[in-house]
């Protein structure tokens, strides 16, 4: 069996880039960046009742609390 050539091709396409991290690499460009982490149930659920009890997102309620570390 041969295989086809596709246009999509599996894994994150941040991994075909150059894997080097440098400083310049690291600067902030001003765009901005996705950030994605698990959370249990229980921790979701408790972070969007917080939310919602502010009248706020779970998005803005992150950013806002990024905004606030020191630097």
């Amino acid at each position: 069996m041969s295989k086809t050539a596709s246009a999509f091709s599996a894994g994150r396409p941040s991994a075909r880039r150059n894997k080097a991290a440098t400083l310049a690499s690291l600067a902030d460009d001003g765009g901005t960046k996705r950030v994605n982490f698990e959370l249990s149930v229980d921790q979701h659920t408790k972070l969007k009742i917080y939310a919602a009890k502010q009248g706020k997102t779970i998005k803005e309620l992150l950013t806002e609390y990024v905004a606030s570390l020191p630097e």
